[in-house]
């Protein structure tokens, strides 16, 4: 009886503890675009807490990186998804590179939806605004490199899986926080004569920067909908997943100390 007494009260402190974590879904606008964001708390934590804005993949704001801003609520940070392309522009695998490709051509559109996204995120009474910190997948891993490169009052920017160049890297001496890079070792989208020039853009910039390499990764390593071939370019590896996140929390701990 004392068993099963103690198994039930586990049960409901769990239960207790995934409901503490809040959502909303936010609106707000960049210019005369109609934005969509989400927005994960912890409502058990008391009093203001460093925010994190999340990036989402080309395919826009979805399951994946909500599940994301979840997880970083549970670790106890206010994490807001934020949206690039616009309310309801949801582009299939297809239709992704199209759309996508808007903003990598046009670098000043990426980094104004991305700041539109921090302002929200800062607007939230919940949030420190003196600790702030932007991570991002695939697309949203380039997208949040270029908001730091504008000089956005970023502690940390984590890129997962990201695409690494620009067509700005002077901009880097923007750069006011620390810099985290996770890259797959194998991935076919990101070169290995991207990665250097990354590392020579941070070095020339005199950025605080990291760069760690999964051996065996390939392009969106975190992601389990990416399938487990590696032969098409994008397959999950859940060594990598957990590494790369591990490495995340140690920064985030590091630069919000």
């Amino acid at each position: 009886m004392k068993y099963l007494f103690l198994v039930l009260t586990m049960i409901g402190l769990a239960a207790n503890a995934e409901a503490a974590v809040k959502t909303q879904v936010i609106e707000y606008k960049q210019g005369d675009t109609l934005l969509e964001g989400y927005l994960a708390w912890d409502d058990a934590e008391a009093g203001k807490r460093p925010g994190i804005l999340v990036v989402h993949e080309w395919t826009g704001l979805g399951p994946y990186v909500k599940k994301r801003a979840e997880m970083l609520a549970r670790m106890g940070y206010v994490a807001f998804a934020a949206d690039i392309y616009g309310k309801g522009v949801r582009p299939t695998q297809a239709e992704a590179a199209k759309v996508a490709a808007i903003y990598k051509d046009d670098r000043n559109l990426m980094r104004e939806r991305a700041k539109a996204g921090l302002e929200t995120l800062k607007a939230q009474k919940q949030v420190d605004r003196n600790r702030l910190a932007a991570i991002g997948y695939c697309f949203g891993g380039t997208t949040v490199l270029e908001l730091a490169r504008s000089g956005a009052d970023l502690k940390g920017t984590v890129s997962f899986h990201g695409g690494l160049a620009t067509p700005n890297s002077a901009d880097a001496k923007n750069i006011t926080g620390r810099v985290l890079a996770l890259h797959g070792a194998d991935d076919p989208f990101v070169k290995a004569d991207e990665v250097a020039a990354f590392q020579d853009e941070m070095r020339t910039a005199g950025v605080d920067w990291q760069l760690n390499i999964y051996g065996g990764a390939v392009h969106g390593f975190t992601n389990p909908e990416a399938g487990n071939d590696n032969k098409k370019g994008a397959a999950y590896n859940e060594k990598a997943d957990k590494r790369s996140w591990e490495a995340m929390k140690v920064f985030f701990r590091e630069i919000f100390r």
